[in-house]
């Protein structure tokens, strides 16, 4: 059976543009049945009549365009709100001045608010200033005058206006929070899902294989001892909650739409930072063992990479000169002031002055691979070593190098 998705919508401000759909659509009969019941008084009716006719079709014609954010274009915006002042501005024309200088109502009269609105809901408060503040200036123009109504009108209009857009953007910005909340959520139960069905089916085949190889000896031991390295790498992996970095895709005509993603291989992608954690967690293995914080270990991608390999350098060492049953361990902290990774093994440890030996006959394992790394980033890098007692590596990079803020 096909996996079907599960999608959750979720959309704070459709309401408002619903809301504003009707709000047109009202305010648009408001005017046209203001301009009938003192049509007598006009005078120039027909120029008036001219304006409505416009004014009714584009209503009409544009209430898909305000059905969402996504369908309010900005040549809607800029068309919409030049049909508003257009109108404010032939009131003078059209109506009686005596009506004007009492305070009389413009021709499209709060329909114009309707074209600040849509402003205001597709593009915040800084676009709603804009918009309500040339319709104040429309209105002062076509009275002549800043009187005390026209004055409380503008402002009334200005501040509303503003505040709706506020509102909006801290909808919005709550919406993408909430959205980033359930997709983790959602990923973490997958996840956990994941977890059972691989416990169930491949770890438990794994250490079964271990187990037969290890009492059959022999290649069957090799191929236990392969299995089994296998099988704690695996298990680390799981355990440890790795799961790719994903954001919240948005659909503005119906909110926000919540699936995981993973994050494209981008250069914003490039820069973000990265967790150590995932580097380090393929060196877990049947003879390695990782133990690292419960929360990811942020570090420069740079950074990161330079680390992983240093401890990729220190490990090659113990495989190579502590002996086939050495084992190694790897501890993983998160510092305020550094990310500091331990690399301790249980071999035969390295005598007095063979490092120093080693580097004057050119090899330059520790010095280049380890050291040198570290030091390239502002860190250290100190080996102690007892003989008998075995070697531990400490690999320690300061916070302002590790991490781009």
């Amino acid at each position: 059976m096909a996996k079907r998705e599960r999608v959750m919508r979720m959309s704070v401000e459709q309401p408002l543009w619903r809301a504003l759909t009707a709000y047109r659509v009202l305010t648009m009969l408001y005017a046209i049945a203001l301009f009938v019941s003192a049509y007598d008084e006009f005078v120039r009716p027909w120029v008036a009549v001219a304006y409505f006719a416009v004014l009714l079709v584009w209503t009409l014609a544009t209430l898909r365009q305000v059905a969402s954010a996504a369908s309010c274009t900005r040549w809607f915006l800029v068309t919409d709100l030049t049909i508003a002042l257009a109108g404010i501005l032939l009131t003078p024309v059209a109506d009686a001045h005596e009506r004007i200088v009492a305070g009389g109502p413009t021709l499209p009269t709060i329909w114009t608010a309707g074209a600040v609105l849509a402003y205001a809901l597709k593009g915040g408060w800084r676009w709603a200033a804009v918009a309500s503040a040339l319709v104040g200036g429309a209105n002062i123009v076509q009275r002549g005058a800043l009187s005390q109504d026209t004055f409380h009108n503008v402002l009334l209009v200005w501040v509303a206006s503003i505040a709706i857009g506020y509102v909006v953007e801290v909808a919005r910005a709550s919406e993408r929070t909430l959205a980033r909340a359930l997709e983790i959520e959602a990923a973490t139960r997958e996840r956990e899902r994941l977890a059972r069905d691989i416990h169930d089916g491949v770890l438990q085949v794994l250490a079964m294989v271990q187990r037969r190889g290890s009492a059959l000896g022999g290649e069957a031991a090799e191929l236990g001892r392969m299995a089994g390295e296998q099988e704690a790498a695996l298990r680390a992996l799981v355990a440890g909650g790795l799961v790719p970095a994903s954001h919240a895709s948005e659909d503005a005509s119906q909110g926000a739409v919540v699936r995981v993603v993973e994050v494209p291989d981008d250069e914003d992608a490039a820069d973000a930072p990265c967790d150590l954690r995932s580097l380090l967690a393929p060196h877990a293995g049947a003879r390695v063992t990782l133990s690292e914080p419960g929360a990811p270990v942020l570090l420069a991608p740079a950074a990161a990479k330079e680390v992983a390999a240093a401890v990729s350098a220190a490990l090659d060492n113990v495989r190579n000169h502590a002996g086939d049953g050495a084992r190694a361990w790897i501890l993983v902290e998160d510092e305020p002031d550094a990310v500091i990774v331990t690399v301790r093994d249980d071999g035969p440890g390295i005598p007095e002055g063979r490092l120093a030996q080693a580097e004057g006959e050119g090899r330059l394992g520790v010095a280049l691979s380890i050291r040198g790394r570290l030091r390239d980033m502002g860190g250290t890098a100190e080996v102690i070593s007892v003989p008998g007692q075995g070697t531990e590596v400490e690999l320690k990079v300061p916070r302002g190098k590790a991490t781009r803020r």
